[in-house]
């Protein structure tokens, strides 16, 4: 299971990174992203706190950490600077929080998160033919989502990156350890969604793509 969109007791989440780290680990995970939220107030504290864990990982075996952070209802003209503020400071990776049917995000968001070079976009449940198209052309990932409430526009994103053929890929957006999930469990997200077993395989193999170009352009 590898899963780049979970919250620890940075931002909202429940757990500090250690103890989330591992309760995912017992659950078979054997990636997890960390991504607390953030914003221009608390972007340099949550970075610093991530990249210190990143110098740890010899230590936590038998699962790969990667710290990220998703920015969170930032406003428009200001999401590219923050993508390109939070890579500056050491950042793994950057996912935005995405325009989705059960929170106020403005409108535009995830447009500018994809020509900003954001590289998952959460739980875009709102979006148009043409942002998927250019998140195709960009190579941002569009996130097919666990969490309750987001998870309510899987069905278009998953219908609209197939048909264009963006990649897609699937993401808990945990906040609580029962919000983490086993492989059988994701794949039933999936298939609800109206997409196939094969598709959540594909997924996790972006996934790991995707890992794996992070840690070597890092190495």
């Amino acid at each position: 299971m590898i899963d780049l969109h979970t919250h620890s007791i940075l931002s909202d989440g429940e757990l500090i990174p250690s103890e989330l780290v591992r309760r995912a680990k017992v659950k078979g995970y054997r990636i997890i992203g960390i991504s607390d939220h953030v914003d221009i107030t608390n972007m340099e504290h949550i970075v610093s706190a991530m990249v210190k864990l990143s110098t740890k990982m010899e230590f936590y075996e038998g699962i790969t950490i990667l710290p990220g952070v998703e920015i969170t209802h930032v406003p428009k003209g200001m999401i590219k600077e923050m993508i390109a503020f939070a890579r500056k400071l050491g950042i793994f990776y950057v996912v935005v929080h995405g325009e989705t049917i059960v929170e106020p995000v403005q409108e535009g968001t995830n447009r500018e998160a994809i020509e900003g070079g954001a590289d998952i976009l959460a739980h875009p449940g709102i979006i148009s033919e043409a942002d998927v198209a250019l998140a195709k052309e960009k190579g941002v990932l569009l996130e097919i989502s666990g969490r309750r409430g987001h998870s309510l526009g899987n069905g278009r994103v998953g219908l609209l990156a197939k048909q264009i053929g963006a990649s897609l890929i699937f993401n808990t957006d945990s906040h609580s350890p029962s919000d983490l999930v086993t492989e059988e469990e994701a794949r039933k997200v999936v298939v609800g969604a109206g997409l196939m077993a094969e598709d959540f395989y594909k997924m996790q193999q972006n996934a790991l793509d995707f890992v794996k170009r992070v840690l070597r352009e890092r190495a």
